[in-house]
């Protein structure tokens, strides 16, 4: 698994190589299937590589194929589906989202990250702490002691409806998403944007 800088959520890069076109999925993935291929040379094992991260189309989907990756991983495509368990709120701030509202946060746990902006997010930023006690002490990089707010007490919040006292991460292009659909549109969609794909492929190669 091979995530780009594109994906929603926290992030494994810093954040000024975020947009930086040299840390992009299509530059990062040729480098780790070079690799993959070194190994599976050794041990004489398939290594997938599966890359993941701003992939919204069938055409996305093809293009990493093509390059010679297993599959992809796709998240936010799913979380606008009936069948996804996120809360209606935010299912919601997917579909209102604009372009503008996808911002980089910096996270209590120390990482960029990728989310939607709200009130909430504006009164981090502004240095309105959230005050709360530690239950968790899941990460030994978030000192609760300084941070401004507890992001998994945020992350639930949201997930449970509550999403005025937490946020909703999200990758580069959810601001696309405009309706909520069933999982088997959403596949059917995908399958005929990767056929399409592969058909002008054909053609351009006669």
């Amino acid at each position: 698994m091979i995530e780009g800088p594109l994906a929603g959520g926290h992030l494994g890069f810093r954040k000024d190589n975020i947009f930086n076109e040299e840390y992009s999925l299509e530059k990062l993935v040729p480098d780790v299937l070079s690799q993959a291929k070194t190994l599976e040379d050794r041990y004489g094992k398939p290594v997938p590589v599966i890359p993941a991260g701003g992939i919204y189309t069938g055409a996305d989907i093809h293009k990493f194929v093509k390059m010679g990756a297993s599959g992809v991983q796709m998240a936010t495509r799913f979380v606008a589906t009936y069948e996804c368990d996120a809360s209606n709120e935010i299912k919601n701030a997917y579909i209102k989202a604009n372009k503008e509202d996808i911002i980089i946060i910096d996270s209590p746990v120390g990482m960029p990250g990728r989310a939607i902006h709200n009130h909430f997010l504006d009164d981090v930023a502004s240095g309105r702490k959230k005050p709360f006690t530690c239950p968790y002490h899941c990460i030994t990089t978030c000192d609760f002691k300084k941070t401004p707010y507890c992001i998994a007490n945020a992350l639930c919040n949201a997930t449970e409806g509550n999403i005025s006292e937490g946020f909703a991460f999200a990758g580069q292009n959810v601001w696309r998403v405009d309706k909520i659909v069933h999982v088997s549109e959403l596949i059917q969609s995908l399958n005929d944007e990767y056929d399409e794909a592969e058909k002008n492929d054909l053609n351009n190669s006669r």
